[in-house]
């Protein structure tokens, strides 16, 4: 059986260098997220956006959604891998971050791409289910963790059959796997990928990219 490969601080050093090919903007906005102090340990590593960028252009994907923006790296990677006319909606809830985030998405000149809407998440995409926005090609979700769920089942109205969800900090540092740690937000993403690994509605695969990306391709 495979083993992970061990994160040291050599390995990510190299994964930064040649793990993915960054614009300037994402450069800029991954070096300047970092100074945050810790919240900077919330914005995806940049071999997590190449994926994100590479499962778009794969699917052909022109209407993608995200859950969760903080200072918006994620949402460049998507805007900068879709076509002309694609759009990518990105929801969060806090003007101090995404107002950072349009500085890197106007520096890419992303920024039309990106429909930035600020709310609770879950107002926002019920207000999008009843308001027939979908269907979507592609989703990430990296918000709050208790919700997970409820995004998750959310994300399965708006994403047409063959789309693609992807759920990041699916290991939670390792902690999903060691039955001691029972806070909420760890035992709401242990049950959360129980439920994908059982769910008939889709296509799954937990891959160990940055701390675990939940992939579920819509049945």
């Amino acid at each position: 059986m495979g083993r992970f490969v061990t994160a040291t601080d050599a390995l990510i050093d190299y994964l930064s260098r040649v793990g993915a090919r960054e614009h300037p903007a994402q450069a800029r906005c991954r070096r300047e997220t970092q100074q945050m102090g810790r919240v900077a340990g919330m914005q995806i590593a940049p071999e997590q956006g190449a994926v994100l960028a590479m499962l778009v252009r794969l699917i052909g994907a022109t209407r993608c959604l995200e859950v969760g923006t903080f200072t918006g790296y994620s949402a460049l990677s998507v805007a900068l891998a879709l076509p002309p006319d694609g759009r990518i909606i990105a929801l969060d809830v806090s003007v101090e971050f995404t107002d950072k985030a349009r500085v890197y998405w106007r520096a890419a000149g992303v920024e039309d791409k990106i429909d930035l809407r600020l709310g609770p998440g879950l107002v926002s995409l019920d207000r999008m289910i009843d308001a027939g926005e979908g269907p979507f090609d592609f989703a990430f979700i990296d918000a709050d963790k208790s919700n997970y769920d409820n995004y998750y089942e959310r994300a399965l109205r708006l994403v047409r059959p063959g789309g693609l969800i992807a759920l990041d900090n699916m290991l939670w540092g390792g902690a999903v796997a060691d039955p001691a740690i029972d806070d909420p937000d760890t035992s709401a993403l242990r049950a959360l990928n129980a439920k994908i690994h059982g769910d008939a509605r889709v296509d799954m695969a937990l891959a160990t990219i940055g701390d675990g990306v939940m992939l579920a391709r819509v049945r």
